[in-house]
């Protein structure tokens, strides 16, 4: 009996658990019932079991984790007509985090293996910078830096060098660890309206749809006006079109800028060249802020360029052909100083500076619903901005809104 039962543990209960241990504060984020005590738990739990489990059980956790931190990726993937692949996308990135995790696989001993582990949060596959192992500890009592969660990996793998009672002594060490509480930003002097829209991608882009769409963003501008805001931010592509070639929607809009700084996601076209950025209304003037850094498969290709080509005619129908700004923008309200994030630029390091204290970003998280993925995000920009004492304000479309620090 043992010998059957054991493949059944270390192939599919024991993968399963330490995988729903490794995302738990996800989903406990999702439905509002996160906790500190909880996230500690089961985040030092998750790692004690892929530091110390069999060869085999890590490979399969590796896949497990994959699929719920990432199976929501491919419902974009139904608005290029290829609905199809929704959950053989799912599927890759469950074989993927089955590699990524699985190197731990090439030793059973602990110490090895978190040496691995730590070496994984400096790799992205895909340049894919969501899966970051440290995010487990971003709402709990451990700390999340670098250092902090080396100290936690060796504290747990030390354990194999003692038996009995004596096995709890290196944990000791995850005293040093501990973090409770984060420096303070204060917030700026700026009365900030964050508009959150709730627009089916299904209909965002349809011809028929763009007065009501237009309607509902010059009223929620004038909303803010009426209530004395001194910034109004609409959500990436609130205004879905290219809007340097609708002069008097920008016309219309530089004109309330005369009493409120707006601030709305839209498409910029410049040399045949497609930009995803923000516009800035501010006293009659205009800046545009293009975005930096692209999202993989959704904005450009992470492939090498003989396959690029290809996949983005073929494939995503010439969708994945943004480019880039060399540097991101920053710009004053007020005299404060803003830094400008278009997305997926919020959840990456590069565009927090040590200048940078206050960040506006805008998102369009309708690719994705329903899913754990505006969750996802606001986790990595809380993440992010902790580490970087930042304060963002982020204006999403699909669930997500709201100042994050």
């Amino acid at each position: 009996m043992k010998y059957r039962t054991a493949p059944i543990i270390e192939l599919v209960l024991a993968p399963l658990l330490i995988a729903l241990f490794f995302s738990a504060f996800i989903y406990w984020e999702h439905f509002d019932l996160t906790s500190k005590a909880l996230n500690t738990f089961s985040g030092l739990i998750a790692l004690y079991a892929l530091l110390h489990a069999p060869k085999r059980t890590i490979l399969i956790s590796g896949f497990w984790i994959g699929l719920l931190w990432c199976y929501w990726i491919g419902f974009s993937f139904q608005y290029y007509g290829l609905g199809w692949a929704t959950w053989l996308v799912a599927l890759g990135f469950g074989i993927v985090y089955a590699l990524y995790y699985g190197t731990m696989a090439l030793t059973a001993h602990p110490l090895i293996r978190a040496i691995i582990l730590l070496g994984l949060t400096y790799i992205w596959p895909m340049d894919f910078n969501w899966m970051q192992p440290e995010l487990i500890f971003v709402e709990s009592y451990m700390g999340f830096t670098k250092w902090q969660f080396a100290l936690i990996l060796f504290s747990l793998a030390s354990t194999v060098w003692f038996e009995g009672w004596k096995k709890l002594l290196p944990l000791i060490l995850l005293l040093g660890a501990v973090q409770t509480s984060y420096p303070a930003t204060p917030l700026p002097e700026v009365k900030i309206k964050l508009v959150s829209t709730d627009i089916s991608q299904d209909f965002k882009w349809q011809g028929e749809r763009l007065e009501q769409t237009l309607q509902e963003n010059f009223n929620a501008i004038d909303d803010a006006i009426v209530q004395g805001y001194d910034l109004v931010v609409l959500p990436e592509s609130a205004f879905p079109l290219y809007m340097n070639e609708h002069t008097a929607i920008a016309e219309a809009l530089a004109k309330r800028s005369l009493h409120i700084a707006i601030l709305t996601g839209t498409l910029h076209k410049e040399n045949n060249l497609n930009y995803n950025v923000s516009y800035l209304f501010d006293q009659g003037n205009v800046t545009v802020a293009k975005k930096t850094i692209l999202v993989p498969f959704g904005e450009y290709i992470p492939l090498p360029e003989f396959l690029r080509g290809w996949v983005n005619r073929e494939i995503f129908g010439g969708g994945a052909d943004f480019v880039t700004a060399r540097a991101p923008t920053d710009f004053k309200v007020k005299g404060v100083s803003f830094r400008n994030a278009v997305c997926y630029e919020a959840t990456r390091e590069e565009l927090y500076t040590p200048e940078v204290r206050y960040m506006i970003a805008v998102s369009n998280n309708g690719w994705f619903k329903p899913s754990i993925e505006p969750t996802v995000q606001n986790l990595l920009i809380r993440f992010y901005a902790r580490k970087n004492n930042t304060i963002v304000f982020h204006s999403a479309n699909g669930g997500g809104s709201g100042i994050v620090y």
